[in-house]
């Protein structure tokens, strides 16, 4: 499958100080890749550089095999949600998105309006008097009103209710099945987890986990929840928690081990699972990987 985007060796520095270090990976087309880390680990940086925003201080990033920093014509096709939205101040919603739209070729009107219903938008509401929600659902209509092959999602649900956060989730859903690739930065990891077919984990400016959800959710590590054991001393456990008579902790090592040394602890019960998104990220974001 094509890349939508590539990203190679990109690095970027502030003087000293650390921006992005060596991030490599591919987005491939039609799918929802989530871009996660902490606040600060540079993910905005990153999506900063696809837009031709910033320059890199190296490395490449393209889009659609289009090199970002030769000019517009590699972004053309991309819509753009910032994790901070400001508008233009004293318009109407609809007047600022028509305006927005004539940037685009096409007449956008007709899948304006349908975005606008889906969302719950007002578009006679004029833009100072908007709440933080419906600012974000203005940057989203604004984004996908034409139809774009690649959508930038900077934190998108930040202000949304939960009804509107579910309808936003159906939407990336259908353009992804209609051919969009949609690249999804967020620190809510249970929402990645829900939307997302493939993530990238960034930690403090550098790549440190890559690929499919269900692979990372499954790879080398489970959560284990035992009843009625002391905790257990085993090389692999690690975030044990004890809630009345069970524990539960994450275990990375070879699974015979971890059986004989429940089997001699004699639980009443055990669970072995795959852990959350959450807390796969934890641990690599804690350098436990």
């Amino acid at each position: 499958m094509a890349a939508a985007i590539s990203l190679a060796g990109l690095t970027k520095r502030y003087g000293e100080a650390r921006g992005i270090d060596d991030v490599s990976f591919d987005v491939p087309e039609a799918t929802i890749f989530g871009f996660i880390g902490p606040n600060g680990a540079g993910k905005t940086t990153t999506i900063r550089i696809l837009l031709g925003l910033i320059a890199p201080t190296s490395g490449t990033a393209r889009i659609f095999d289009r090199d970002v920093t030769l000019g517009p014509a590699a972004r053309a096709s991309t819509g753009y949600v910032p994790g901070e939205t400001d508008l233009y101040p004293r318009m109407r919603a609809r007047e600022l998105l028509a305006y927005l739209g004539s940037f685009h070729p096409g007449d956008h009107a007709a899948r304006r309006h349908e975005l606008a219903a889906r969302f719950d938008l007002d578009l006679d509401r004029r833009t100072d008097d908007l709440s933080l929600g419906n600012r974000k659902k203005v940057a989203i209509v604004a984004a996908l009103q034409h139809a774009p092959r690649l959508i930038v999602l900077d934190e998108p649900s930040n202000g949304l209710d939960p009804v509107i956060r579910a309808r936003l989730h159906e939407t990336l859903r259908d353009e992804a099945a209609r051919g969009a690739t949609i690249f999804f930065s967020s620190h809510e990891l249970a929402e990645v987890q829900a939307v997302c077919r493939a993530v990238a984990v960034l930690r403090e400016g550098r790549v440190v986990a890559c690929g499919d959800v269900a692979a990372l959710r499954g790879r080398e590590v489970r959560r284990v929840r035992a009843i009625g054991i002391d905790p257990i001393e085993l090389a692999g456990v690690t975030g044990l928690e004890r809630d009345g008579d069970a524990i539960t902790f994450l275990y990375d090592g070879p699974m015979p081990a971890l059986l004989s040394a429940l089997a001699a602890a004699a639980p009443r019960d055990v669970r072995i699972d795959e852990p959350t998104l959450e807390e796969v990220f934890l641990r690599y974001y804690a350098g436990t990987s």
